[in-house]
């Protein structure tokens, strides 16, 4: 089996990260979301929660869309 080149092996650290991100917005977003109504907090904060797990899935989205681009690329 040939060792996979650099190029590759980031392209594999890249995914590896934008799964970690999606995986811990989902975790932080749900438990957020439990903390807020639990302790009654506004509903502002309840938006400020989903607008920064929407930015996290979008970062994870462009990361995404860029390895699948370079592995497109590549073939």
């Amino acid at each position: 089996m040939a060792k996979p080149s650099s190029r590759d092996m980031a392209l594999a650290r890249q995914a590896r990260l934008a799964g970690a991100v999606m995986a811990a917005t989902i975790v932080l977003w749900m438990a957020a979301q439990w903390l807020g109504g639990r302790l009654g907090w506004d509903p502002r904060y309840s938006f400020l929660i989903d607008f920064a797990a929407l930015a996290g899935f979008a970062w994870a989205l462009i990361v995404t869309f860029r390895i699948w681009r370079h592995g497109k690329r590549d073939k």
